[in-house]
């Protein structure tokens, strides 16, 4: 039986990286006495892997974590056990059963929504709208991409799919309602949302668009001056769209 967890990471738990967020899930199936299966063999462990780990820093309302179990309460229950060996930074906001023909979620994700805001105390950009609409604008915008292993010069403006400078405009272009997040709540004098490329082919990701914004300025972004925090993550559609992880119930 294969079941998929949404879940929200907040608060002090951004700065936990992807490996402890991975054993704190397997505490707490252990101690929420849940029938989670294990992997056959001398080093057994649990079943589970998570769509797309969120970097260290970022924030997330859209996280994803699939799991086989051998067998499962109502879907209500599961996450209201799961929820009662958990802080409030992390939290279980669905959980539901996939039929036995349902992918796992890492290897279906293809795009990510993120707002992108300017933290409390760095220069905010003069004329942001103005200049970042005309940095989208460009035919092309390219920005030198590294990886552990290499480093290559891509042009990332194929991979930038929509973005907007409010969460309402955004949600029209995006066809999800954001009026409620659990991004932190402050008043950044400056934001934008952007959906990008995710996966495991192409992986864009929101901090390399600033980069590239800050580049085209002639300026140096300074690696702490913005918050990004993810809002949903998304799978291909049959009809040539993307859905959300969590509305694709097969």
């Amino acid at each position: 039986m294969k079941a998929r967890i949404k879940f929200i990471k907040t608060g002090s738990m951004k700065f936990i990286g992807h490996l402890d967020v991975m054993r704190y899930f397997q505490k707490a199936f252990r101690r929420a006495d849940i029938d989670i299966a294990y992997s056959q063999g001398f080093n057994r462990h649990q079943l589970m892997s998570f769509a797309q780990p969120l970097g260290v820093g970022l924030t997330s309302d859209g996280e994803y974590l699939d799991v086989e179990l051998n067998s499962s309460g109502s879907e209500e229950e599961m996450a209201a056990r799961l929820n009662a060996q958990m802080n409030d930074e992390i939290r279980v906001v669905n959980f539901h059963v996939l039929s036995d023909k349902g992918r796992n979620a890492m290897s279906i994700v293809s795009a990510a929504d993120y707002e992108i805001a300017l933290k409390d105390g760095y220069t905010p950009v003069e004329n942001f709208e103005e200049k970042f609409a005309a940095f989208m604008a460009q035919d092309k915008i390219e920005i030198e991409k590294k990886t552990k292993k290499s480093s290559s010069l891509i042009d990332i403006k194929p991979f930038v799919y929509q973005y907007a400078f409010d969460k309402e405009s955004f949600g029209k272009l995006v066809k999800r309602d954001y009026s409620e997040t659990v991004a932190q709540q402050f008043e950044a004098e400056q934001k934008v949302y952007v959906q990008l490329v995710a996966g495991s082919v192409t992986n864009i990701k929101p901090d390399l668009v600033m980069e590239a914004f800050y580049q085209y300025l002639g300026q140096e972004l300074n690696p702490f001056s913005y918050q990004y925090h993810r809002l949903d993550l998304y799978a291909d559609g049959e009809d040539g769209t993307i859905i959300s992880l969590g509305e694709l119930k097969e």
